[in-house]
């Protein structure tokens, strides 16, 4: 083990005062890894090697992996991989050409070496052998790999044929290697350009072409397959290195498209609207800090001011030092076009009214008010990656009052809450509309009658259960249906809801208004567990200075727990979710209007 001089020790506690050590002059030239043909954003820079060498001084505060240790998961070690690799080749940062981090840079890339396996791949979690996660460990080790090509220190020749060890193995397995969804086709093929542009191998481009000869979907909304506002950062960021890499300036086009319709998505905060998403995001709150390279490399490349504000906004963003000032530096000098300096503001008309219509998504900003309304989820409605199931089909925000959704439930079989078949957009009103259906079942034939009662387990025709009653071979009788209508008027952020439920009588009928935590609400009836119920006029829910008014009320009945479908209720599972609840109940025949502004 090498020796610690009193230099390094020092170097690793005295980040601190990294800001005052570090003149401005010195980050004033255009020296290593700058872009040489427009001005750099010095100030930007100076940002991303202060946080790289935080992260690189976090490094160091954590125990070293021993080789004992079995590792489930490899990208955090890659991403250390990648931040020291960017202080130690980075002429201004604290760690240039330390020996202690090139002594820890050899340590975990011998920890990735000993967790490849043969075929070239690592395990990620419950995936093992992955090819597709051995490609987003490939995204850090490449960068490094690249960074490093372009160092001449000595020490760290080693480090260069480890890292290239690791990679040429894994082009094996992105070679022959297979994927799970959509998106791992591209980050797979970003990898093997990534590792082309290292190493060329013909065998890595025809890999690349065949799978880019499945063709990259992308519809007229501008979303990709998964309609997932993580993936889409993910397919965004593969699709720009291989426009880069490849000469390939056609895929920017589908970037460009699927950048703009997220820039309708984005909050005035940075939230990032992901009700349709048809993977696990659609029930997650994320910003969209995560396309920052993306819209910083194509507001650069076109001069689109839609891609300038979005640079602009993420910046201003609380989660962008942790998401990107924190280890983005080693993107910005292996692609030095990142460094070219934008312009600070853009004026943009911020009020529109966009309708998705394959989607079946509208997005609304009135000033500081912003109405996302929803019901495009895939039918049936099943619970499973890859499907849209998201029962919220109206978000509502006026500054820091946030409704973060509103659902309506009916007890009608316990079929759960009310999921639209699409929505029907009519002058500035939106119509969404469901049928539920609900049978019961006749006596079998003689034909299909068996003496012993085993019968075939089959899905009901309702799709509501699974018996062994062959449903196939029986008659349906006695069909219940319930209809669903509900009109939204929006008239300069304000909105009008017209709700009526038809069909069986004595149905219990629950709309649930959920708001940020920490909402006050005023002229509602606070009842169990924390809900309210607005029983009758108009309430007021409050965050700071901002607050939404709704109303008038309705209060027939307070039943108002597992609102789910037995989908969920019955794995003891629930949508429910933290915030501060309001109610609004009744019966069928139910006709409600009301409004909120």
């Amino acid at each position: 083990m090498n020796k610690i001089s009193r230099g390094e020790f020092l170097k690793l506690g005295s980040l601190s005062l990294l800001g005052a050590l570090v003149s401005d002059a010195v980050f004033a030239n255009d020296g290593f890894f700058s872009a040489a043909a427009a001005k750099v954003d010095e100030a930007l820079m100076k940002k991303l090697i202060l946080h790289n060498d935080a992260y690189v001084k976090s490094i160091f505060q954590k125990a070293v992996v021993t080789p004992d240790v079995r590792l489930s998961n490899f990208r955090p070690i890659a991403a250390d991989i990648a931040a020291m690799t960017a202080s130690v080749s980075h002429p201004k940062s604290e760690f240039y050409k330390s020996e202690i981090v090139v002594e820890r840079l050899n340590q975990a890339a011998d920890i990735m070496l000993k967790g490849q396996y043969s075929d070239g791949t690592v395990d990620a979690g419950g995936n093992r052998q992955s090819p597709p996660d051995t490609a987003f460990v490939l995204e850090y080790l490449c960068s490094a790999a690249m960074v490093l090509k372009h160092n001449k220190q000595k020490n760290l020749d080693s480090l260069k044929e480890k890292l290239k060890k690791f990679i040429q193995n894994a082009g094996e397995a992105m070679i022959t290697g297979g994927v799970h969804t959509p998106n791992h086709r591209w980050v797979v093929s970003a990898a093997l350009a990534n590792i082309n542009s290292l190493y060329p191998d013909v065998r890595y481009i025809n890999r690349i072409d065949q799978w880019l000869a499945e063709g990259v979907y992308l519809n007229q909304d501008g979303h990709y397959s998964e309609r997932s506002g993580i993936y889409s950062a993910v397919i965004d960021k593969a699709l720009i290195t291989m426009a880069r890499l490849l000469n390939k300036p056609e895929l920017l086009d589908k970037v460009q498209k699927n950048l703009i319709s997220t820039y309708y998505y984005t909050e005035a905060n940075g939230d990032l609207v992901t009700v349709d998403s048809k993977r696990q995001d659609q029930f997650m709150d994320i910003t969209v800090t995560k396309f920052y390279l993306q819209y910083r490399y194509m507001a650069i490349h076109t001069g689109n001011p839609i891609f300038t504000y979005m640079v602009n906004l993420i910046e201003k963003t609380p989660d962008f030092d942790h998401y990107i000032l924190s280890d983005s530096l080693i993107a910005f000098m292996e692609n030095p076009e990142l460094q070219q300096q934008i312009p600070a503001e853009v004026k943009l008309e911020n009020d529109f009214e966009k309708f998705f219509v394959l989607s079946n998504l509208a997005r609304i900003r009135r000033g500081k008010t912003s109405i996302t309304l929803f019901g495009g989820n895939d039918i049936p409605v099943q619970i499973v990656s890859g499907r849209s199931s998201n029962p919220n089909f109206l978000m509502y925000r006026k500054g820091d009052a946030i409704l973060k959704y509103l659902r309506l439930s009916s007890s009608f079989f316990r079929m759960g809450y009310f999921s639209s078949e699409g929505i029907e957009k009519t002058g500035n009103k939106y119509i969404l509309k469901e049928t539920k259906e609900a049978d019961y079942y006749q006596p079998l034939a003689p034909e299909f009658r068996k003496a012993d009662g085993d019968y075939q387990l089959s899905e009901s025709k309702d799709r509501r259960f699974w018996n062994k009653m062959d449903f196939e071979n029986r008659t349906a009788s006695n069909v219940k249906k319930q209809t669903t209508v509900i009109e939204i008027e929006e008239n300069n952020g304000a909105l009008n809801l017209d709700f009526k439920v038809d069909g069986p009588p004595n149905i219990e009928i629950t709309i649930e208004l959920c708001f940020k935590e920490g909402t006050e609400i005023a002229g509602a009836t606070l009842g169990e567990k924390g809900n309210y119920f607005l029983k009758s006029g108009f309430a007021k829910a409050s965050m700071g200075t901002d607050s939404i008014e709704l109303g008038p009320g309705l209060v027939e009945h307070q039943n108002v727990n597992n609102l789910d479908s037995e989908e969920y209720t019955y794995h003891q599972g629930t949508l429910h979710t933290d915030g501060v609840h309001v109610y609004i109940t009744g019966f069928t025949p139910f006709h409600h209007k009301m409004t909120i502004s």
